[in-house]
């Protein structure tokens, strides 16, 4: 068994007991390999964002959650090449970061000879421009909306002007220009959008926001109109 077959069945079978936890010894003895090989591959598995923690003690052992996980989904290398396509244009997007560990953990999943056609047709794609060097969002701002922490912003608005003010998220806006977090600002009594390039500096403070409802023509961006985004195609 290769490493990628070994590491996807590690995860089922943490998943058939979950949520009992299974051992490094029981895993390596299961799979024929040392102890040391079943560590370097559950840490893999964790930096690719699958929820496997370990359980300290005698009974102790790796355990998945299996609420945050699903089952195997295949994936052909034509849709794989062509999530990799839309995800090319996260940078400076708040879903970045999710963005690679979601396409990373699509091909962890991928059967080794889909896997290698993906990558042969990803190195036969083209694509003109070099997209502009944005600096990456910070990951207290991109939880912001599931955390729903009040956050602190520093912040200079289109005239060139800095201000600090506490917001409560409400959710994002993206445009043709940029992308802006969406919130209830305290400092002007109303919702707000502040374009994520503008935002200087970002602290999540203790205080839990509380729940706003949004409606489209409180949304002033003034580019086009506002499409609400849905999982569905």
């Amino acid at each position: 068994m290769n490493r990628t077959d070994r590491m996807y069945a590690i995860v089922e079978e943490l998943r058939a007991v979950s949520p009992r936890p299974r051992s490094a010894s029981w895993l390596a003895d299961r799979f024929e390999v040392s102890r040391r090989t079943i560590e370097r591959d559950i840490s893999a598995l964790q930096q690719t964002g699958v929820p496997v923690w370990a359980e300290p003690g005698r009974t102790g052992g790796y355990c998945l959650d299996r609420a945050r996980t699903l089952p195997p989904v295949n994936f052909s290398p034509d849709e794989a090449v062509a999530v990799a396509v839309a995800l090319g244009g996260m940078a400076g997007t708040p879903f970045a970061t999710a963005g690679s560990t979601a396409l990373r953990k699509i091909l962890a999943a991928m059967r080794d000879d889909d896997a290698t056609a993906a990558h042969d047709l990803a190195g036969r794609v083209h694509l003109l421009g070099v997209p502009p060097e944005v600096p990456p969002v910070p990951a207290v701002l991109a939880h912001a909306i599931s955390a729903r922490r009040v956050l602190r912003l520093r912040y200079t608005d289109r005239a060139g002007t800095g201000t600090t003010r506490d917001v409560e998220p409400l959710g994002y806006v993206g445009s043709s220009t940029g992308w802006y977090l969406l919130a209830w600002c305290r400092l002007r009594d109303g919702i707000r959008a502040f374009r994520l390039d503008r935002i200087d500096g970002v602290t999540a403070t203790s205080e839990r926001a509380p729940r706003r409802v949004v409606q489209p023509e409180d949304v002033q961006v003034p580019e086009g109109d506002l499409r609400t985004l849905t999982l569905l195609g």
